[in-house]
């Protein structure tokens, strides 16, 4: 059964370390959430380590640079696991080929900056789609388009036999108060026409095999029993904590809270959790509105 909380503090002393969804959870894409930063300051505090665990499609450094830029403080983090990052490293080494066809945002293109720290990297090169291997896809050229307008391309990319590279699984997300198309949404349409997509973040493992390399980076191994996964996707957040046998905190109150009943700074109606729980088959340890 699903444990209400009222916040993070609740949970003292129960876990050494958190992998703690960003968007919808810290921050709304343009501003940070003051109690959500509060409560992560406050677990580093009494001794906890927070990974920043995102399905970002960004290398780890753009995804700081962003956080800053936005106002996270860095005493709210210890360090950042990104499905970017997880998925570059695939790329590299040759999960849809050399040469690849490229769906996404200019702002984007960091992700083909070369990983040095890998051996046997390929050089990837961006052609056509008509000259491609494969397809790499951070997000639609527009978030704001419907997926569908890829029917065309992807029939033909089907037929050629490429694989989809999804660098962030995630369908949606809220920028604000305006919902957004990411590459997920993409991955899932063309999985759905016959072609095979490759995922990288969460609910996946290899981003979850990135966040424990990282906190040994720091020289801190937690327990699979002492993390606890943050995050407001139920098919994401709790889907791949569950899938990796770690406690999830579900926060009702992001991408959810029309179906859970939460409203601003408030819980989640208890009926509507419930319902919303049903419906997607998970069962999260604990559920709260917001981090706080």
């Amino acid at each position: 059964m699903t444990r209400m909380i009222t916040s993070l503090a609740d949970l003292a002393g129960r876990y050494d370390a958190l992998y703690c969804d960003l968007w919808g959870c810290v921050h709304d894409g343009i501003t940070p959430y003051p109690a959500a930063v509060s409560a992560l300051q406050a677990f580093r505090a009494a001794g906890g380590t927070v990974v920043l665990v995102t399905n970002s499609p960004r290398p780890r450094a753009q995804v700081e640079d962003q956080l800053r830029g936005m106002g996270v403080p860095d005493d709210c983090w210890d360090t950042i696991a990104t499905s970017g990052d997880s998925a570059r490293a695939a790329m590299f080494l040759g999960a849809v080929g050399q040469r690849v066809y490229f769906i996404g945002e200019d702002h984007d293109r960091a992700f083909f900056t070369p990983m040095t720290i890998l051996k046997d990297a390929l050089a990837i090169r961006q052609v056509p789609l008509d000259a491609a291997e494969g397809i790499v896809c951070t997000g639609p050229f527009d978030p704001f388009a419907d997926p569908a307008e890829m029917r065309g391309p992807f029939l033909s990319a089907i037929a050629r036999g490429l694989k989809l590279l999804c660098a962030n699984p995630d369908i949606v997300v809220d920028r604000g108060a305006r919902r957004e198309w990411c590459a997920g949404a993409l991955a899932a349409l063309y999985t759905q026409m016959g072609g095979e997509a490759l995922y990288f973040g969460k609910p996946h493992p290899p981003i979850y095999d990135l966040a424990q390399r990282r906190l040994l980076a720091l020289g801190r191994d937690a327990d699979r029993g002492r993390i606890l996964a943050v995050g407001d996707g139920l098919a994401t957040d709790v889907a791949g904590g569950m899938g990796e046998d770690i406690d999830t905190l579900f926060l009702t109150g992001g991408l959810a809270a029309d179906e859970t009943g939460t409203r601003p700074g408030g819980q989640p109606d208890p009926a509507g959790l419930e319902a919303c729980l049903a419906r997607a088959g998970v069962r999260p340890t604990y559920a709260m509105g917001f981090l706080r």
